[in-house]
């Protein structure tokens, strides 16, 4: 559709905000409040609010607001459950939010075949609340429980069991998503498996909204386990706590999760969970099994860890114990904001090989102690994903800059290691910086993609692809 001809950037953004609300009524809003909710608002990224907020309920009723969106030539963003951390819901040029959170129906489970269908807004919660009584769960939990499937898809999430059951990058069949011209594609089938074409899936996975919206998804679901196990380990040294999980991984013990807190991320979550921690490196384990195999696992790595310096191994074995637990490792983010009142919260996420976690980990914490900063530690360390979270007073400008200064050593390290400067953040505004030096050519090609797909650069705009220097 070619666009119109409106001169200027206001006039067409008004221009389409009335043809929206003729054809969607209270379905557009552009309060302030609103449209500033629709903006980054977590960690220190500034908001940047778009010009409307609009709530389609149907594909097709994303492609038409799509296909208005590039007549006009006026931005698109898509939102989900706005828990994203490098600004990827901010509207640097304004424009329209998306709001897909009506689209909330899960529309086909097929327990037979161990997959289902949901539109973009459904939220993980949501879709296993749905699925327990059938049996079926789906795995991949990035620690926001609100986080939406289409958000998750979008950014390519992972969380606290990918390294049993693989992220959204192994557990998406296929997509449905609508293109920058309004078109819609479905990238695949239900069949497990395809060597016909391009893989479109994974191209749309991660792309964070760039080459088009998601509005379908196709899952992989897991039967329940028989039998889960929950298990705190505290270690002497964090290397000890991260050795012994490189040695669990390579021997291939089938843990669920391994999440790692360092002592101020166990002070944060005993403080704010009201738990009563050992303030020491300290590993969260999960087991899932049978009756026989779950036990022989946690009697496996008990021996490792006991090798590695632990200090003591305790289980949790009444379900509200294990949800108590997990649901203080998920929290570890509010519990750091929380901490230290004053400060902002910065969290920050990168991953490297296995072999070299406990090196990494070990690096970042002399770091962090060398520039003085409070920036506690915690990480999916099964697949080397780990986080830290500095803490600053922005009206400290040498402060300031001492977190800036860690943040980029913390990237390099990691990419020095044949890491990369995120394992599940994503990249949005807060990473573009770090992608070239990542990924060299590639990232010309990326720019060649985008500028193919989305020639008007109006899907989610100033994210992920810098523009050329």
């Amino acid at each position: 559709m070619a666009s119109v001809e409106i001169q200027g950037t206001a006039e067409r953004v008004a221009a389409v905000i009335g043809i929206l609300r003729q054809r969607f009524g209270d379905r557009v809003q552009t309060g302030e409040a609103m449209r500033r909710q629709h903006g980054h608002t977590l960690t220190w990224i500034t908001n940047q609010p778009p010009d409307v907020v609009v709530w389609p309920e149907s594909t097709a009723e994303v492609s038409e607001i799509v296909a208005l969106a590039a007549r006009y030539r006026v931005p698109v963003i898509p939102f989900g459950a706005g828990t994203s951390l490098e600004g990827q819901v901010n509207a640097p040029r304004g424009g329209i939010s998306i709001d897909l959170q009506r689209m909330n129906n899960v529309l086909e489970v097929n327990d037979r075949d161990l997959d289902c269908v949901v539109q973009a807004g459904v939220s993980r919660k949501q879709l296993n609340d749905y699925l327990r009584d059938k049996g079926l769960f789906f795995p991949v939990d990035p620690g926001a429980e609100e986080a939406t499937i289409g958000g998750m898809a979008s950014t390519r999430a992972s969380g606290t069991n990918a390294v049993r059951y693989g992220t959204m990058r192994e557990n998406v069949l296929f997509l449905t998503a609508v293109l920058a011209d309004g078109r819609v594609v479905k990238t695949g089938t239900r069949a497990r498996k395809s060597a016909a074409g391009y893989d479109l899936t994974r191209l749309l996975i991660g792309a964070e909204g760039t080459l088009g919206v998601i509005t379908e998804i196709g899952l992989r679901l897991y039967g329940i386990p028989e039998v889960v196990l929950s298990a705190v380990c505290t270690f002497e040294t964090l290397e000890g706590a991260c050795n012994a999980t490189i040695q669990a991984i390579q021997m291939g013990l089938g843990i669920a999760r391994i999440e790692l807190l360092d002592e101020m991320q166990v002070y944060a979550v005993n403080k704010h969970a009201k738990l009563s921690l050992e303030q020491v490196p300290t590993l969260f384990l999960e087991f899932h099994g049978t009756q026989v195999s779950a036990p022989d696992q946690v009697t496996q790595f008990e021996a490792i860890a006991r090798e590695e310096g632990a200090r003591k191994f305790d289980w949790a074995e009444r379900e509200e114990d294990r949800r108590r637990l997990w649901k203080a490792r998920h929290d570890a983010y509010w519990s750091v904001k929380g901490g230290w009142p004053g400060r902002e919260a910065l969290a920050t996420d990168v991953c490297v090989p296995i072999s070299r976690l406990a090196e990494c980990v070990r690096e970042t914490q002399a770091d962090i102690k060398r520039c003085g900063l409070i920036a506690p530690i915690v990480g999916h360390v099964g697949d080397g994903n780990f986080h830290a979270q500095p803490m600053v007073d922005l009206s400290n400008p040498a402060e300031v800059e001492a977190v800036k200064g860690f943040l980029e050593r913390l990237v390099a390290r990691a990419q020095a290691m044949g890491g990369t400067c995120t394992g599940e953040h994503g990249v949005g505004q807060g990473k573009m910086k770090y992608l070239e030096a990542e990924h060299g050519i590639g990232l010309s090609v990326m720019r060649q993609i985008k500028a193919t797909l989305d020639p008007l650069d109006i899907m989610n705009p100033g994210k992920i692809v810098p523009d050329p220097a």
